[in-house]
């Protein structure tokens, strides 16, 4: 009896299963085509759309700037940096930034995001003393946890003390 009973659900699920199975279409809709690379960077080669954040690493010297061992003075090749970035944003007037700051593995936690810290608000003031109102600037600072080299040599330690200004969309 227990036999029958099982066999009997088994079948009633196989129907079930049976009906729920989807049809396939008689046409198939077309396949991908070519992609249309759009105004960004990429295989067109064509230019960031104006006001974006690619368009911002397009036209500034660079998104990052380094500092020195325990320091979070601006230097003279800093202030290039930031000097073309602060043109930059004074071209998109409502274009918000947050400068990031970061540090390398030496030091404690504690000490790393203070200095994080003190890098992103060197460069927001500075920023602000070109003209830059500071309330379309955010700072944060990741201290020593996020490493763009990963090594414990002084060329990536060089690497990683550094503020980057992220242009938010």
């Amino acid at each position: 009896m227990a036999k029958l009973k099982t066999a009997l659900i088994i079948a009633t699920m196989a129907v079930a299963v049976a009906g729920c199975q989807k049809k396939r279409p008689e046409t198939l809709p077309p396949g991908p085509g070519p992609v249309d690379p759009g105004p960004g960077p990429g295989p067109g080669g064509g230019m960031a759309q104006p006001g974006t954040p690619e368009h911002f690493r397009q036209n500034v010297i660079s998104d990052t700037i380094n500092f020195g061992f325990d320091q979070y003075d601006i230097d003279a090749r800093a202030r290039q940096i930031l000097d073309s970035q602060a043109q930059w944003l004074m071209q998109f007037p409502n274009t918000r930034i947050t400068i990031e700051g970061h540090c390398d593995e030496r030091g404690t936690r504690e000490y790393n995001l203070a200095l994080g810290d003190r890098r992103a608000n060197a460069a927001k003031n500075y920023l602000a003393a070109r003209g830059v109102s500071p309330a379309r600037i955010t700072t944060i600072s990741y201290g020593k946890e996020r490493p763009i080299a990963l090594g414990s040599d002084e060329a990536s330690w060089a690497q990683n003390r550094r503020a980057v200004t992220i242009v938010l969309n």
